[in-house]
């Protein structure tokens, strides 16, 4: 079984899913007692956000690299960003640390082609809504991205991300709206919705919409699943 590398904190909140949906998954996969062989490197959420706000990519990456590199050294084989707008330097990242780097808006997009989608509907920090490296990415795979239009709409996302399910909290009025604004978005086409922050699964499930909801936190962490157990046999276990 592979080791896997996560780059967590980013935040807490959804890093606990990604634990728990990546040993479930091997579980699955492998039955018995088997679980991930993973190593969680947890940032400071804080320091994140605050080279966000700033635009100040330099500083993200040096962060998030720094993480990676304390990931490889202690013996990871593949690294992942446990959060969308992470991505923005994840090439480098991958460049950088010479790892492996799976690589949440591919895997998105392998799921939004299994269910043979078109056009969906994007959620997520105002960087990944308002910022080119998560649209052209699903441009590429054959898949329009379209944003809430008000920027008020972006706005409330982006503030309640950070004051609310950044740290756990979940609101009823701040679900109501959020599906408000997904709904919006089905009127104007959307065939699906992406749940394009890793928090926004805490609020937001696939019973609460009526059009197919990618969950990028669950569908990230199965394709850690996947490298990790990919021609790994129980028979070498005693």
């Amino acid at each position: 079984m592979k080791k896997i590398g996560l780059v967590g904190g980013i935040s807490w909140t959804s890093t606990v899913d990604y634990y728990r949906y990546i040993n479930e998954g091997i579980n699955e996969q492998l039955g018995g007692l088997n679980f991930a062989e993973c190593i969680i490197y947890s940032v400071n959420f804080d320091d994140f956000q605050k080279s966000n706000a700033a635009y100040d990519w330099d500083a993200t990456f040096a962060l998030l690299s720094g993480a990676a590199e304390n990931l490889k050294k202690a013996g990871a084989e593949a690294i992942l960003l446990c959060a969308n707008t992470a991505h923005i330097v994840a090439d480098l990242i991958a460049e950088k640390v010479k790892l492996p780097l799976i690589d949440i808006i591919t895997a998105t997009a392998n799921a939004i082609h299994q269910k043979k989608l078109k056009k969906v509907g994007l959620l997520g920090t105002t960087y990944t809504m308002e910022l080119d490296f998560y649209k052209d990415k699903l441009n590429v795979n054959g898949i329009e991205p379209i944003i809430p239009e008000r920027q008020a709409d972006r706005n409330f996302i982006e503030d309640t991300l950070r004051s609310e399910l950044g740290r756990g909290i979940l609101n009823p009025e701040t679900k109501k709206f959020y599906r408000k604004i997904i709904e919006d978005l089905i009127q104007k086409g959307a065939e699906g919705i992406i749940l394009g922050c890793t928090e926004i699964p805490l609020l937001i499930n696939q019973g609460d919409v009526s059009v197919p909801v990618f969950d990028t936190t669950k569908i990230h962490a199965l394709a850690a699943v996947e490298f990790a157990t990919k021609n790994y046999s129980i028979s070498k276990l005693t």
